[in-house]
């Protein structure tokens, strides 16, 4: 469904980006923040799932920035790599091509954000500084922006399991942004990973997703959004 387009940025700097568009008449549009793997086979199915859905969707590379083309594995080299590359482009930046992939998709209407792990924070952002409903999974760095009140609807959905993300840090965002949808899952980080059998929860993922897209369909698709 999806195809690679180059996304210009506000920094001068053309970057990769997958994009995906519905049959027919679109609903809205949605950024797609992508984990620290890059804009890889998962991200790019998260991309086309979301346009099956009816949404124009897109997925800015943005590693890009550093080193074009990158999609790692789930290995240990994986982990390391993106952590790597995430510090080098950092959240700031990210944001930044979250504002020039919306403004890419424009024609598709109101446009919304969903991220995951990194891009969680990412999608988090897009809330408090652009003003984009966003949908933040387990977003671990989440804790360091407790003091940014967002400017537009927020759902965030973490696992109980997840080490990176202990309860209390859980806690501390239901305090800081009590008008957020906030949900817990009985599972661990990641658990929307379809790829990954060592993250990957069916349950949890069916239902955050079901609850992902009843989000945007309220904030994004409906004439009185």
């Amino acid at each position: 469904m999806g195809h690679a387009i180059q996304l210009n940025t506000t920094r001068l700097h053309c970057i990769g980006a997958w994009l995906a568009r519905p049959e027919g008449k679109a609903k809205a549009g949605l950024v797609v923040a992508q984990e620290i793997f890059g804009v890889n086979a998962h991200m790019r199915a998260v991309v086309d799932r979301f346009a099956a859905h009816g949404y124009v969707t897109i997925a800015p590379a943005f590693f890009d920035h550093v080193e074009t083309g990158v999609e790692l594995g789930y290995d240990q080299e994986g982990f390391r790599r993106g952590r790597e590359l995430a510090g080098e482009v950092g959240l700031a930046r990210a944001v930044e091509d979250v504002a020039s992939a919306a403004e890419t998709i424009a024609s598709a209407g109101r446009i919304g954000c969903v991220g995951y792990c990194w891009g969680g924070t990412v999608a988090l952002l897009a809330a408090t500084r652009l003003g984009l409903p966003s949908v933040s999974y387990y977003g671990a760095r989440n804790v360091n922006f407790l003091g940014e009140a967002p400017r537009a609807p927020l759902m965030l959905h973490f696992g109980e399991r997840d080490a990176s993300i202990p309860a209390e840090a859980i806690d501390k965002q239901r305090a800081a942004w009590p008008q957020a949808e906030l949900h817990v899952y009985p599972s661990g980080h990641a658990f929307d990973r379809t790829v990954d059998p060592n993250a990957f929860d069916p349950s949890s993922a069916h239902l955050a997703f079901e609850r992902t897209l009843a989000f945007f369909d309220r904030h994004l698709a409906t004439e009185s959004a």
